[in-house]
This record gives C-alpha cells, sequence and structure tokens, in this order.
C-alpha cells in the first residue's frame, strides 16, 4: 500500500491539474475526502480515502505517466538549462521526475514524448530497437530521385558507420520566387517526409547535407506507434490517451 501524502500532492500527481491549481480547488471547497470537503491542502490521504473533486471522484496517481507535446521552436529538449526555454516549461505537471525521451533540436518542432518511465524511454531510444521516427521537412535544393535511393542505401556523414537504410519520399519540389532566394539560396525547394530508424546528432540535417541540400524546417510527425494529432497545437501539451498508452507499451518489450 502507497503511503499517505499531501492532499495536494495526490491530487496533482493525479493530473487533476498543477499543484497551485489544486490548493485553489481546496480553497474553493471543491475537494471532498470521505465525504467531508477539504479545507486545507496538506491534509495526508492514501489510496483507501476516497476524493472528489467536483463530483468526479480521482484515483490514485499512476506509477508512471506519459504526456505527448506538440514541440515548438525555441525550446531545448532538457529538464533544465541556464540559457534557453525548456520543453519541460510546457508540460502543466508538478510531478517530480519527468523527462523528455530523446531530443528535438531547438529550432526543430513536433512531437515529443514526456515521461518518468525510463526503462520504457530506454526502449524506444535502444539502437537495437530500431523504433521508427518519422520527419516531415522543408529543404532548399531540389530533392531528386537518386537522392531517395542513396537515402536507402544509407548516408556517410561522418560517423563510423553509414546511416541505416532510411525512407524519403518526396512531397512536392518548386523553383523559389526571387523574394524567397535569401532563404532557398538554390532556387529550388522541396517538402519531404523521412523515415530514419536512428537517432543520431542532427541526423534528418546531416543526412539532407550529405546530398548537397540544407534543411530550411523541420517537424517531427511521428515517433513509433505515437503520431502529432492534427489537433495538438504548437506548444500543447496532453497525457497520453488510454488507448494510446497501451499500443506504446504493447510496442515495446522492456526487459
Amino acid at each position: 500500500m502507497k503511503k499517505a501524502v499531501r492532499l495536494d500532492k495526490f491530487l496533482a500527481d493525479a493530473g487533476a491539474g498543477t499543484r497551485s491549481e489544486v490548493k485553489k480547488f481546496i480553497q474553493k471547497g471543491k475537494v471532498q475526502v470521505n465525504g467531508v470537503p477539504a479545507k486545507k491542502s496538506e491534509i495526508k490521504v492514501s489510496e483507501e480515502d476516497e476524493v472528489v473533486l467536483d463530483g468526479n471522484r480521482i484515483s490514485q496517481a499512476p506509477e508512471f505517466v506519459y504526456y505527448l507535446l506538440h514541440k515548438p521552436a525555441g525550446y531545448v529538449s532538457a529538464t533544465e538549462d541556464k540559457r534557453d526555454k525548456t520543453v519541460m516549461e510546457l508540460v502543466a505537471s508538478d510531478r517530480k521526475g519527468l523527462f523528455p525521451v530523446g531530443r528535438l533540436d531547438k529550432d526543430t518542432e513536433g512531437l515529443l514524448l514526456i515521461t518518468d518511465d525510463g526503462a520504457l524511454a530506454h526502449e524506444l531510444l535502444s539502437p537495437k530497437k530500431h523504433v521508427d521516427k518519422t520527419y516531415y521537412a522543408v529543404t532548399d535544393g531540389c530533392m531528386t530521385k537518386e537522392d531517395v535511393q542513396r537515402f536507402a542505401d544509407g548516408l556517410e556523414i561522418g560517423e563510423k558507420n553509414p546511416t541505416m537504410p532510411a525512407k524519403l519520399k518526396i512531397l512536392s519540389t518548386r523553383k523559389v520566387e526571387e523574394t524567397e532566394l535569401e532563404q532557398y539560396p538554390s532556387g529550388w525547394s522541396s517538402e519531404i517526409q523521412l523515415t530514419i530508424k536512428e537517432g543520431k546528432f542532427h541526423q534528418v540535417k546531416r543526412m539532407t547535407e550529405a546530398v548537397g541540400k540544407k534543411v530550411v524546417y523541420l517537424k517531427r510527425i511521428s515517433m513509433g506507434v505515437l503520431t502529432l494529432p492534427d489537433d495538438l497545437k504548437k506548444g500543447e501539451c496532453r497525457q497520453l490517451t488510454a488507448e494510446e498508452e497501451k499500443r506504446l507499451k504493447e510496442s515495446v518489450v522492456i526487459k
């Protein structure tokens, strides 16, 4: 049986809100413990107590939690940083031990999993697992059918070994306007979708440079069984649904 904890911590860990938010709920008389309105945040409760918020019973916090974040540009994938804003500032939770699974560059957007489940994170990031990561990118330069084959064959990007085979799909190619030449000096731009099975440092950018192009915009749209929802706006974060969490756990075998 889990030990008793403060009421505000119990509610925050259960996902009812941040610690400051749940304190306000308690102050407003919205929380009951065993049928009696709770008057103080610091009273102790355990899994044996019935905690109700606005008529809804709050269950004991799960062992681990999983958040899906639509990372915007300008945030670093770290738990703390002295110079830059971190992705953790976008997670509305006071739960201890949360961290981003893997990293997206500061200027890269898209799907990022936040959790406190170290074992699951290890399995997702393990090079031996070859978990697919799919990106949408805009390039300076015209991607070609030859590039598709080179990505599939593996590229030399300055590592000990070439990259693993990657799936490149060219979505569109266009000749840019004169007003865009500063951003696209080559005069051409392509939209691509790229799926890789590794997570090397700046890998997508380095692979693109290996075929003579440059990434101008990059966004991760999926990782393993998780896909960035269309209705999750940049900067927004939500917990995984029960179905998403189930599929995620089934997709990795934790040893």
